[in-house]
This record gives structure tokens, sequence and C-alpha cells, in this order.
């Protein structure tokens, strides 16, 4: 089928403020420079699938307040391939828009789905392990999903339970899925590390563009039908106006739900390339360069004294001094600071005001 078959969609529809300061409702965290790099997630979930989807391949789908930011911060991808939707509902609604959008254009299309704010430590592994995937559903009726290899019994993920004695034939490193799992308490997550064929569920898919629209088709029919009635106007400027019609009538649901937990033809590629959905504080200070104390910094003129644990991020021009804190988040964005306990940063959406 080759590369120029090949879309990647990025679901960058996402509000909240699990980073504030940083991020706001205005300016999730899939827009902004996390890591210190000086580029945003949603950047560097483009460019490290460079080398196998074309720039006019990409499409992202996302909050049509945020169509402006994505198309400021993705100058490549041509802007017709930002689609808005005008209200949340799940991934399911988001996934089958853009399914039957690309089914349009290029009826061929092998497709890989991705969340817009994760990071990948090992790109070169990720793209080894995208290219083996993509191989195996081009031709077939598969839908593959992406296994993290577990490092903690970590309670804030899904699960992949998968049958390591049934790998496919035609690719020795997917297996089947025997079940998916919500996520555990602590003493089940304890559970599942120690045995082999528990999966963090990165939620990452790739199918071909036919197998994902039958699969609506045959277990979401009401959602189906909703995007097939509207094939006469995609790529139309009439598709907006459709869209912002027909998208709020369709149910809020997950694809693991609509889809993944009822097709027969579900595997998983158990993969371990420095994966993080960096959901928390705690994850990105995780997922950082530490130093001998424990502490990352993130930012220019960052000075610390007797301080560990803690994670700061001030990337604007001051100088930062802290002392004598121990387990901490300090960050800053324009005229608010935030000092809090890292053990209790699930109470960061109270201190920033936003719903």
């Amino acid at each position: 089928m080759g590369k120029q078959s090949n879309h990647l969609v990025i679901m960058a529809g996402g509000v909240g403020s699990r980073f504030w300061p940083m991020s706001t409702a205005e300016r999730p965290k899939q827009f902004i420079d996390v890591l210190g790099t000086g580029r945003t997630l949603l950047q560097l979930t483009v460019e490290r699938f460079g080398q196998l989807i074309p720039p006019e391949n990409v499409w992202v789908v996302t909050n049509e307040r945020y169509a402006d930011t994505v198309a400021e911060q993705l100058p490549d991808m041509p802007r017709q391939n930002i689609l808005c939707e005008p209200c949340r509902r799940n991934t399911a609604p988001c996934i089958a828009y853009v399914s039957w959008r690309i089914k349009s254009r290029d009826p061929k299309a092998n497709i890989v789905v991705t969340p817009s704010d994760h990071i990948v430590m090992n790109s070169q592994e990720f793209q080894r392990v995208i290219s083996e995937c993509m191989a195996f559903t081009e031709d077939s009726d598969a839908i593959v999903t992406l296994g993290m290899k577990p490092t903690r019994p970590e309670t804030g993920y899904g699960y992949i339970q998968a049958d390591l004695s049934s790998n496919s034939l035609r690719n020795k490193q997917i297996f089947r899925v025997d079940s998916f799992r919500e996520k555990p308490d602590l003493a089940t997550a304890q559970q599942y590390i120690k045995k082999n064929h528990y999966f963090w569920n990165a939620g990452i898919f790739i199918w071909n563009v036919s197998t994902i629209v039958n699969a609506f088709r045959v277990y979401q029919p009401r959602l189906a039908k909703i995007f097939e009635n509207l094939l006469p106007v995609y790529g139309t400027p009439q598709e907006q106006e459709a869209i912002n019609e027909q998208f709020p009538k369709c149910e809020n649901i997950s694809v693991d739900y609509a889809i993944m937990e009822k097709a027969e033809e579900i595997f998983v590629c158990p993969a371990d390339f420095g994966w993080s959905d960096l959901g928390t504080w705690g994850s990105l200070l995780t997922q950082s360069q530490r130093d001998l104390y424990g502490n990352a910094c993130i930012g220019n003129d960052i000075s610390l004294f007797e301080t560990r644990g803690c994670i700061i991020h001030a990337m604007q021009e001051k100088k930062v001094v802290v002392q004598g804190l121990d387990g901490y988040i300090v960050a800053e964005n324009n005229d608010t600071l935030l000092i809090c306990k890292l053990s209790e940063e699930q109470r960061i959406k109270q201190f920033s005001g936003e719903n």
C-alpha cells in the first residue's frame, strides 16, 4: 500500500488543568512546552511520526476553539485536515468522524490513531513498532492496539490482558487480546505487574479505514449512520455546519466501549519505548532528567538547595531559587505561581478555579 496511504489521526480536543498554572482550559497541555524542549506535546507527537506519515495525511481532531492554535503549531499540515468538534463526545464519535472523512478521500487508507499529549523517550523503537503494526493491518481486518510494558502497579491506566500463547502467524510480536480491564485498585494492579501478560492501554490504535468503518457499522450502527449520511458534504464548505448540527446527536462513548470490547479481530502489540501519558506532575517528574536528590528542573535559571524529590517548572525569564522543600511542585506561568505538595496534586483543579 505504501507510505502515501498511511494516515495519522491525532486526538487533541482534551481540556483540563492538571498542569495548572502552565496549562489552562484556554491552552491545554497538548499545546504547551511541558518538557522544556522548545516543542509542544502536539508538535512532538507529529515529529515522531515524520518518517512514517506524509504531512498531507496528518489529521487533527480538536475543539473548534483550538483550531487556530493547531494551525499555528503545525504549519506544514493542510488546514482542511483540522477537524473541529462542536462539543465533547468522547473518543468514539471523534474517531468515527475522522474515519469517514479519510475514507471519502482515500478508501485504502491505513490509519494510526494517537492522543496528542503523550511522550515517547525512544522514538526509533516507537517507529519500528508502528511500522510493524501498520504492515499488519494494511491488508487485513485486524484492529491492533499498543500495550505498554508496565513498570509499576499503576492505578491510573486501563490494562490489556494478552493471550501470549496465541500470537499472529503473520507477526510473532502481535498477540490476540483476551480482555480489556478497567483502571484497577492498588491490590489488583500489584497482581497485574507480577504477571507477564498484562499491559498498560496506551490508547494508540492501528487499523485500515475499511476495518474501522465496518466495525462502527456492526457495533455502533446509529453512530455509523450519522457519519455515513454526511458523505456528500465532506471536503466542502458545508462540512462544518453539518458537523455542528449532527455531532451533538452522537452518544458520549469511548472507542474502548463502543468497538474494542466488542470486536473479534483485536490484537495487541506489546511495546517498550519509554511511554507516558503525562497525566500528572508526578509522571512528569518520573520522565524528566533528575539530579542526585531526585529533583527535576525545567527552566533556564533554577537553583536548588537542600531540596529533594521536587519538580520545578519555570520557563520564563526569571531566576528561581528553592531551598528546603521535599516532594513539592513549583510551577509558574505569567502572573501565577504554584507551590504544592506532590502528594496533594489532585487538588490542583480546585486551586486553579477552573471547571
